[in-house]
């Protein structure tokens, strides 16, 4: 059986939580346990959403994104506060990594966002987090800068890079 897609709903938070929890944390992510709660609250209160593959009971994979701007500096001329995304959190169980599940929950997160009015989307990530780099390639996206951010990121060049595209 192939890997189905669908949006997540409340009920399913605690095996996104278990999801993130188990398979997200890795040198380059920053996943404290409370910003995890509130983005998991987000999308329970319908405030963010959260897409996924589940096979066979299986959750493979999920995205949580939302209408955020969340770096004002990047988004481009003509394009509103609130016409911009931003992807919360991106988990690809690690047994079922490489198959790009990643950048195709990209992809449908960026068709959701500009469903619900979106024109521009944005992620971030470690600066040398090669595998997410690739799934945001993948899925279109272009890097946009990169800083120092020594408080989320705790090792290698303590940088994290902004990535963005246009969508809708």
């Amino acid at each position: 059986m192939s890997w189905q897609y669908r949006l997540a709903g409340a009920g399913d938070v605690d095996a996104l939580r278990a999801l993130i929890m188990e398979h997200g944390p890795n040198p380059w992510n920053w996943l404290p346990e409370d910003g995890v709660e509130h983005s998991l609250r987000q999308v329970a209160e319908g405030e963010a959403w959260a897409a996924l593959f589940e096979r066979d009971g299986l959750l493979g994979a999920a995205i949580l994104y939302r209408l955020h701007d969340a770096f004002p500096l990047h988004r481009p001329a003509g394009v509103a506060t609130e016409q911009a995304g931003y992807i919360m959190e991106a988990v690809v169980r690690r047994d079922q990594a490489g198959q790009g599940l990643g950048s195709l929950l990209l992809q449908q997160a960026c068709d959701d966002l500009a469903a619900r009015g979106a024109y521009w989307v944005v992620a971030d990530r470690h600066e040398e987090n090669a595998a997410s780099g690739g799934m945001m390639r993948k899925a279109g996206f272009a890097e946009l800068a990169s800083f120092d951010d020594p408080e989320r990121r705790a090792g290698g060049s303590r940088r994290s890079t902004v990535c963005g595209r246009r969508v809708g």
